[in-house]
This record gives C-alpha cells, sequence and structure tokens, in this order.
C-alpha cells in the first residue's frame, strides 16, 4: 500500500523528525489499510495552533495534535482509486513546542512523543475518537499496538 505523505515545517525546525521518521509513523498507523492514501502534516508553533483549535474546536489555547479528516464521498474515492490517484485521509497539525513541554513533563523520550502523537493523528482521520470511555480504550490499546511495533513503550502506562 503506497501513502503519500506531506509534510510542512512551519517553525523552529531544529531537533525535528525528519521526514522518514514521519512517513514510518503514518505508515505503521495504517497498516491495515489496503488501498493507497496520502495525507498532508504540518509542524506548527503554538500561535498557530492556538489559532486553529480556537476555529476548528472552540478552544483556547495550542493544542498538541489537531487532525482534520478529508470528506471524500464514496463515488469519488472509488474513481481516484480506479485512475491510480491516492485518497486524501486528511491533515495532521502538530505543535513542536507543545509536543516538546509534554514530553520533558511527562518523562517520555521527544522522538516517542512525536511518534505517538502522529500515529494518535492518523487514528482520529481514520474514524478512531475517545469521547468516551469504550472510545478511549479501543483508541489506546491500537495506540499501544502500533507504538510497540515501533519498539515505542505504552505511553499510557504510569511513570
Amino acid at each position: 500500500m503506497r501513502i503519500e505523505l506531506t509534510v510542512q515545517r512551519d517553525c523552529e525546525t531544529a531537533g525535528l523528525p525528519t521526514d522518514a521518521e514521519f512517513q514510518a509513523w503514518v505508515d505503521i498507523a495504517l497498516t491495515d489499510r489496503a488501498q493507497p492514501a496520502s495525507l498532508g502534516l504540518r509542524i506548527v508553533d503554538e500561535a498557530e495552533s492556538g489559532a486553529l483549535n480556537q476555529r476548528y474546536r472552540q478552544r483556547a489555547g495550542p493544542t498538541n495534535v489537531l487532525s482534520f479528516a478529508a470528506d471524500v464521498p464514496e463515488p469519488m474515492a472509488r474513481e481516484l482509486l480506479a485512475a491510480g490517484v491516492a485518497v486524501p485521509l486528511g491533515d495532521l497539525v502538530l505543535c513542536a513546542p507543545v509536543i516538546r513541554r509534554e514530553a520533558e513533563a511527562q518523562g517520555k523520550g521527544e522522538q516517542a512523543h512525536w511518534a505517538h502523537l502522529t500515529v494518535h493523528g492518523v487514528l482520529h482521520l481514520l474514524g478512531f475518537d475517545h469521547q468516551s470511555q469504550a472510545e478511549a480504550a479501543q483508541m489506546e490499546s491500537r495506540e499501544t499496538e502500533l507504538l510497540a511495533r515501533l519498539g515505542i513503550a505504552d505511553p499510557y502506562a504510569p511513570r
């Protein structure tokens, strides 16, 4: 299966994961997907994250990851696939300063936290959510399973 990933960096880039790392994390999150897909990933500062969070979630302040699922009608998705074009899944917006602070505060490796939030965001694009306890348990279980394949410890385990 082919995953077309576009990475944009619109903030300080020192120490950020590489495109290859993001690709590996996206690929693992989409392991079970048989059809070609595309998605965009944008790394931003707190001002942009805060503005997007306010506009689309009506929540003040920046957040670690935002997921914007593409709304591709099934007939169009079939046409794209028939033409050999990857179906857009959507876009992820990751806030570098928030992710760095969280990793430090939680005593996690920064790369592991980037991987976790990338996988988390992709799962949102696939329809996973954590609004209820049952949904959260299912999503967290899937995240833990996928991250283990990358050699990353359970992000929800007590530290």
